[in-house]
């Protein structure tokens, strides 16, 4: 055979599944029996999992690759630290593997649960996948290992799974709890002591469990609030599984709270990691229908919707929900505390019957923030928010405060400019301002910003037109620093520079 004619042996990435030998697949069983070479990944004590859960299948004339890593989680003197060192390491080992493939032998890399999910193998892969022939055989990962042995269900209907490293910042960790519907934290060992932290802060401690070594010797499983972090291996995972037909703990009146949440001027690609939390783990929803709409359906919750005129009454019953021990979120668009709930629900909050019940506001993302972000920047100065409507204040205080902000010179956030059944609020209010900005002043139209009907646009204060502005309109208008920009791409900028020029 020439040299051309040669042909190189074939990779195999094989899962061996969480540990228990008889959870080995058929294809993985075969693929070892056929291959010349096994290679396998261990600490430098020698022992490798992987080569133990393959044990009965290893022929005596099998070549045996030990991949043996350098460090683990000790320190290094490598120059380029740890991942310096783990990068070397993995090249020289797929330089190890190439010999074999070169000279037409088949490898089977050996991987505990699934070849590429936060397996050594996949190291391998990318290095050598792309010149030899290679097949990956998947494998049972601990994630589904933990959910049978627990015997719950992890993930169920539109319920999001989350898969998390422990080895994340424990302020992301939390996060990424707080939002998530269901979870499987891994990689614990030494980062339990923070991922621990991480499900307290995000109250979800109490839903959460612990399963070690599933299917392997030694397999454990408790309530991960019950753990000692001093018994904790690394092959060990905190589980959050589905909430659908989980029992809602019982709780005493006192245990209640209000939480007011901001869903932001649209749907959920507006919603904070710790809102997303909030309203998952809420027992009752609470709002004006049109935002309660915005919040995903979950079997088990309470859902009051109610009017947009009836904001009082609405946060009376949250908080009288709250006091028979329910977990109430009141939803609120926007920011809750900007002309929203906030306000509202503080409010009767202060009276003397609910002095003692926990009430907390979550902020959102404003209506103004929104449509400054898609204009450019025009809020990157000081600016004032003020309401059009007249529903709660007179026009004549409104009137005064524009003439305050506008001789100011500070960029304005109109909120509430207009409806079916107040039409001339913007009129007024434009002629008011042109007492004190030039015709030129870029005023920003942003309409159902994030919404499917989203419009925003720029125009002269002169030719801001009321027929054009709704209740769901902001207006931002600019002061006299504010620069209105057509740039080479076709696209408008609106922005007002951080440096105010002196007198």
């Amino acid at each position: 055979m020439s040299v051309s004619e040669h042909k190189t042996g074939r990779l195999y990435g094989v899962g061996l599944g969480p540990g228990d030998p008889a959870l080995m697949t058929l294809r993985a069983v075969e693929v070892i029996a056929e291959a010349d070479v096994v290679a396998y990944h261990s600490a430098r004590h020698g022992r490798s999992i992987a080569r133990s859960i393959a044990a009965e299948h290893l022929r005596a004339d099998h070549i045996e690759e030990a991949l043996v890593y350098p460090v683990t989680t000790e320190t290094t003197d490598h120059p380029g630290g740890y991942r310096g060192a783990m990068e070397d390491f993995y090249t020289e080992g797929a330089a190890r593997l190439a010999v074999h493939l070169d000279a037409g032998r088949t490898v089977a890399v050996l991987a505990e649960g699934d070849p590429l999910f936060y397996g050594s193998y996949m190291h391998m892969h990318k290095r050598l996948a792309d010149r030899y022939p290679t097949e990956v055989i998947p494998g049972v990962t601990s994630v589904s290992a933990a959910a049978a042995r627990l015997g719950t269900p992890l993930a169920e209907g539109e319920e999001v799974l989350t898969i998390l490293p422990g080895t994340l910042p424990e302020e992301e960790l939390t996060a990424r709890l707080a939002a998530t519907d269901a979870a499987v934290v891994m990689k614990l060992g030494r980062t339990f002591p923070a991922v621990r932290r991480a499900f307290e802060t995000s109250g979800r401690l109490p839903e959460a469990h612990y399963v070690e070594r599933a299917t392997m010797a030694g397999e454990r499983t408790d309530e991960l609030a019950a753990v000692d972090a001093d018994t904790v291996p690394y092959f060990a995972v905190a589980v959050l599984p589905s909430r659908i037909d989980a029992p809602r703990p019982e709780r005493a009146p006192e245990a209640g709270e209000v939480a007011v949440v901001g869903t932001g001027p649209a749907g959920p690609l507006w919603l904070t990691p710790e809102t997303r939390g909030v309203l998952a783990a809420a027992d009752d929803l609470v709002g004006y229908t049109t935002y309660l709409d915005r919040v995903p359906v979950r079997p088990g919750q309470v859902r009051h919707g109610s009017d947009n005129k009836v904001e009082s009454e609405r946060a009376e019953f949250a908080l009288d929900l709250a006091r028979r021990g329910r977990r109430v979120a009141v939803v609120s668009g926007g920011d809750p505390g900007i002309f929203a709930m906030a306000t509202a629900v503080l409010e009767v909050a202060s009276q003397k019957q609910y002095a003692d019940l926990p009430v907390r506001v979550l902020p959102g993302v404003t209506a103004a923030n929104a449509a400054a972000a898609r204009a450019g920047a025009p809020l990157g100065h000081d600016y004032a928010t003020i309401s059009l409507s007249d529903r709660l204040k007179p026009w004549e205080v409104i009137a005064r405060r524009l003439r305050a902000a506008a001789a100011a010179d500070l960029v304005l956030a109109l909120y509430n400019p207009g409806s079916r059944s107040r039409t001339w609020q913007v009129g007024k209010a434009r002629d008011l301002l042109l007492e004190h900005r030039s015709p030129d002043t870029p005023v920003v139209l942003g309409r159902d910003v994030g919404g499917p009907t989203e419009s925003v646009r720029t125009v002269r204060l002169a030719d801001l037109d009321p027929a054009e502005v709704d209740m769901r309109t902001v207006l931002l208008v600019g002061s006299s620093q504010t620069r209105w920009e057509h740039r080479g791409d076709g696209q408008q900028i609106v922005w007002t520079p951080r440096r105010y020029p002196e007198d």
